[in-house]
């Protein structure tokens, strides 16, 4: 499994890397909010605040967005002629998610590296740590993602993602710290894993390592980690058996 994992990640990781301007304009996004939002939302927060949300929200549009490639590979018959491989079934999917975490990587980088020109000041254990949290979460997304577009139909793939994506943005505070919304909405968000993410990277981002919010971040994140891939495994086991 482990072999066929890392076949199937390297060669994903090759075409990932010829795709230079796919891995650009899935930052693209987030970039302009840093640039244009952020001179603004810095008269009243800091950097420190406003770059965690951003990174969310990269992790939500590109890492929830996965699926797409699955998509074209099943309907280019790529799926259909892997079953007939020894390939791991497991290996299938952890190639897959491995790979978009490589892209995710790659765009945080970018991404802070263009908000520490604007003035971002993070400690690098914070920024570190941050970096783990949303791997995991973004790996967690992708397998969600996949999942996702084995199981709908290929056509409503697109706008049922894309729908989800912009509300689940929004609720997690990616703008402004949900303790700023009317009380009825701020509730509501605490249905949402992702603040308790992006909550748990804005206390890292301020040098806060060992608080509640950090604990209920990691925790979240794992249980969502758990589940994600549980469900991605059974879903591609399934369709390849």
């Amino acid at each position: 499994m482990m072999r066929d994992t890392w076949v199937l990640f390297r060669h994903g990781v090759g075409v990932t890397l010829r795709q230079k301007l796919g891995i650009i304009i899935g930052v693209l996004q987030p970039l302009l909010f840093l640039v244009l939002f952020g001179p603004i939302f810095t008269t009243f927060g800091t950097w420190e605040t406003l770059v965690p949300g951003l990174i969310v929200q990269l992790g939500l549009l590109s890492m929830g967005l996965a699926g797409f490639g699955v998509v074209f590979e099943r309907q280019s018959g790529v799926l259909e002629r892997m079953r007939v491989t020894p390939a791991s079934r497991l290996a299938l999917l952890l190639g897959r998610v491995l790979n978009n975490a490589v892209t995710l990587i790659i765009q945080t980088v970018l991404l802070l590296a263009v908000a520490f020109a604007f003035g971002l000041r993070a400690p690098v254990p914070g920024l570190l740590a941050g970096l783990v949290l949303i791997v995991v979460l973004g790996i967690s997304l992708a397998a969600l993602s996949y999942a996702i577009a084995l199981t709908i139909n290929e056509q409503l793939f697109a706008p049922v993602m894309t729908t989800a994506v912009v509300p689940l943005v929004l609720l997690s505070g990616s703008f402004l710290p949900m303790s700023m919304a009317p009380g009825w909405l701020d509730a509501i968000s605490h249905i949402s894993p992702f603040r308790y993410v992006l909550e748990a990277l804005r206390d890292l981002f301020h040098g806060h390592y060992l608080t509640g919010t950090v604990g209920a971040g990691v925790a979240v994140t794992a249980v969502f980690a758990v589940v994600s891939l549980t469900i991605g495994t059974r879903v591609f086991n399934r369709e390849n058996a």
